[in-house]
């Protein structure tokens, strides 16, 4: 029974093979794409986003199934399917902590190329599509964040449209054409559930393939930084090259089940996390003639909510919304240069200097100070520690082809270590 049962899945294969690529897409993304054999911890964190990006597809489908994206009943209809849908409150912490979840292995997949080098020549393109994805992300997240239609959903959309209006000339217009009112509105929520549901959705999807794509094109870097494709056998195969399957489809497994474990716990003991997953404002339905006593976004947006606060000053009779603004701005475009600023004779930090070295310590002290920052209300002494970590963190890159030229380095090995 069972070999007829395998027969009849190979004449299938086989079928479809002769009419679609099938195999052949399988060979040269899976079976027969040679990745480095030296893959280290940090290396899962690719993987464990695309399996977050699958779960937060499939629980936005089912949440969509219940929600009304109507300002008159948007709330009641979060809380109908948190307490009337059947596991509808389950799928909307999956969802809710799933997001969360997101920007964790997204940072720490950002940090393991910045880490190793994963920027440099040839992947320039790839780590550009990284950053296209990321600000997807980015808006994705922020659209989405509206649709509950709670009190720092509200208020939290309101300050951040407003922002646009600092923008000389075209900045009340702008915030305007966003919102397609004066205010925040039903016509807000509308635009904010059509591209949160439709548009970027496609856009992230279209950009993960893209993103694959161009790292199987040029081949996955490895914490020695050396390129395994200079060195290989009469096959032609890399000599320190090992197929992904099946050997890190079964080393990625354990990682993906520990994730999920982990998000299991989040879910069923702590889907709030203390009010940094969900807010406790957002229990709350939205009221437009009552301000939360603190407005601050959701904690991954945190960091670059730090630097728009920090700039206090106004400065070539530019007011100080507008210089909060073009750093804010800044602090997510600059990421797009690495490539470029980045002058080291090597990729991986195990071959870098003391230089480079404190300066990315101090890069990540400065990004989570900021990050907390931005939870918190902003008082004297708060706003100019934030003033520093800003400092610090723009001065990361600026200095940069500087401070990794100068930096002695080690000698790279041949091979993978």
């Amino acid at each position: 029974m069972k070999s007829v049962i395998v027969k009849n899945l190979l004449g299938l294969r086989n079928w479809v093979d002769e009419r679609f690529p099938l195999m052949q897409l399988w060979n040269e993304h899976v079976g027969q794409y040679y990745a480095p054999k030296n893959f280290n911890f940090w290396y899962y964190f690719g993987v464990l986003a695309l399996v977050v990006l699958v779960i937060q597809i499939v629980t936005g489908i089912w949440l969509v199934m219940s929600y009304k994206p109507d300002a008159n009943v948007a709330f009641a209809s979060v809380e109908y399917i948190m307490r009337d849908v059947e596991w509808g409150w389950l799928i909307r912490y999956m969802h809710s902590t799933g997001a969360s979840f997101f920007f964790i292995v997204i940072y720490l997949h950002m940090f393991r190329g910045i880490m190793y080098g994963s920027y440099q020549k040839p992947r320039e393109l790839l780590w550009i599509l990284g950053m296209c994805l990321y600000l997807a992300l980015m808006a994705e997240a922020f659209f989405g964040y509206l649709l509950p239609w709670g009190q720092m959903s509200y208020w939290g959309a309101q300050v951040i449209i407003s922002l646009f209006g600092a923008i000389p000339f075209v900045g009340e217009t702008l915030s305007l054409w966003i919102r397609g009112d004066y205010v925040v509105s039903d016509i807000t929520l509308n635009r904010f559930f059509a591209f949160h549901v439709i548009a970027l959705p496609f856009a992230i999807a279209g950009l993960v393939v893209l993103h694959i794509l161009a790292l199987h094109h040029v081949g996955s870097n490895n914490p020695d930084g050396i390129d395994i494709k200079a060195n290989k056998n009469a096959q032609g195969k890399p000599v320190d090259g090992i197929p992904f399957h099946p050997y890190y489809t079964t080393k990625d497994a354990p990682a993906v089940v520990a994730l999920l474990i982990l998000m299991a716990v989040v879910i069923f003991f702590a889907p709030e996390m203390g009010g940094y997953f969900l807010e406790h404002n957002n229990f709350v339905p939205a009221d437009p003639l009552k301000t939360p006593e603190h407005i601050a976004p959701v904690w991954y947006f945190t960091p670059f909510y730090s630097i728009l606060r920090a700039n206090t000053v106004n400065f070539f009779m530019v007011p100080a919304k507008l210089w909060g603004v073009i750093f804010m701005g800044l602090g997510t475009m600059v990421f797009f240069l690495l490539p470029w600023l980045d002058k080291g004779k090597v990729r991986s930090i195990r071959y870098r200097g003391w230089i480079y070295k404190t300066a990315l310590g101090l890069f990540v002290v400065s990004f989570l100070i900021l990050g907390y920052l931005g939870l918190l209300p902003p008082t004297p002494a708060r706003t100019a520690l934030a003033q520093v970590c800003t400092v610090i963190y723009f001065l990361f890159f600026l200095l940069m082809p500087f401070y990794t030229k100068w930096d002695k380095t080690k000698p790279v090995p041949e091979r993978v270590t």
